[in-house]
């Protein structure tokens, strides 16, 4: 009989985006895989079984607990000898749902970015910190991938064991066929003139990625920048707002969830972010391997990847005229863009998906086995 893995993260488009070459891999390797989310939109590819769990991102949401035990009558009836979960929220109610049985599966969790740090007031960092610490003893294995969330869960004693590998994994041979040319196209495309400055950021509109910034920003710079917001999300309507409010609207471009996203940074002169706080993320990585120059708010995740003046530049968090200051650096001090996309290509290989995926592939295999008991 098959070992039956079961793989969680809160949405469809998290596991799709960065997860099925490990998918892939499990079943390569002889394990029948089902694959858990929220509102799948078809099929997992590389899954045996693909799962709905009514997971809504408010924590304290009535759906979210009647996902976990739902979680916990599969768990018991599926026998798993491994749970593999991502994201803050699929991480705490699979794990929830794990906790009391006599028998479980091995569990590891991997962070993508605790949802808290040094800077979140403290009544929310310490509910954040408490529900880790209530669903440690169901974590056999913990996996960070930035210094800031490394060092807590050593600290807490969040897991059994916690290892450290670089994210999952950019797969930046599917940017190949982006060129100038295509990028050129695009412009055309949207309208867009030759001599203008674009700034691009390829990200969710939510809270956390902190979009507004970048729109205030922009009102603070010539009329010759252009914002490409590439991206959906529940925040959209509300950044279309403030781009109207501050008289913006033909300097803001909403092309919602696009693809052939290499083209979109041939398309631009620089990609900037505002998140409040971070994983490891992609889009910071995809624009370096792509040469480039980021600015990016000082906070864990975009420290991981960027030294400041080196290989892009950091602004604090939310101070929309400083990040205005950053960009118009970008614009007016000759060969620095160059300088900083140069700098960070030429450090971003240890995050490709071939160096990557053998140290997380790594991970997992350190845990699978049969399943243990509480």
């Amino acid at each position: 009989m098959k070992p039956k893995l079961l793989y969680a993260a809160s949405s469809y488009i998290h596991l799709m985006n960065f997860h099925l070459p490990y998918l892939r891999a499990f079943r390569e390797r002889g394990w029948e895989v089902h694959a858990l989310c929220a509102d799948p939109k078809g099929e997992i590819p590389f899954a045996d079984r693909t799962i709905t769990a009514p997971l809504r991102k408010k924590m304290s949401a009535p759906e979210n607990f009647i996902a976990a035990s739902r979680i916990r009558s599969l768990v018991k009836d599926e026998g798993y000898a491994l749970v593999i979960v991502h994201t803050s929220l699929a991480a705490f109610f699979v794990r929830l749902a794990l906790k009391g049985l006599r028998q479980r599966p091995r569990l590891i969790n991997m962070v993508h970015g605790y949802l808290f740090d040094d800077d979140t007031p403290a009544p929310k960092r310490q509910i954040l910190l408490a529900a880790e610490k209530m669903t440690a003893p169901q974590t056999d294995l913990l996996i960070t991938m930035n210094r800031w969330d490394h060092e807590l869960a050593q600290k807490q004693r969040l897991a059994a064991r916690e290892v450290f590998v670089p994210g999952v994994g950019v797969d930046f041979s599917r940017f190949a066929t982006a060129s100038p040319e295509a990028g050129a196209r695009l412009r055309e495309a949207l309208g867009i003139p030759a001599e203008d400055y674009v700034l691009l950021c390829a990200a969710e509109l939510s809270g956390r990625k902190s979009q507004p910034v970048l729109i205030r920003a922009l009102s603070a710079l010539p009329e010759k920048v252009r914002l490409v917001l590439a991206g959906s999300g529940a925040e959209q309507e509300n950044c279309m707002a403030l781009a109207k409010e501050l008289g913006l609207e033909e300097r803001v471009l909403f092309p919602g969830h696009v693809g052939n996203i290499g083209d979109w940074y041939a398309m631009a002169d620089a990609v900037a972010t505002a998140s409040r706080i971070e994983g490891l993320p992609f889009n910071v990585m995809e624009a370096m391997v792509l040469r480039k120059p980021v600015v990016a708010s000082r906070v864990k995740g975009h420290e991981d990847l960027i030294e400041d003046g080196r290989t892009g530049l950091l602004y604090p968090y939310g101070d929309s005229a400083a990040c205005a200051a950053a960009i118009r650096r970008l614009m007016e001090e000759p060969g620095l863009g160059e300088r900083l996309a140069e700098a960070a290509q030429a450090q971003i290989g240890q995050y490709a998906l071939e160096r990557v995926f053998p140290q997380v592939m790594a991970a997992y295999e350190s845990v699978t086995g049969e399943p243990v008991r509480a």
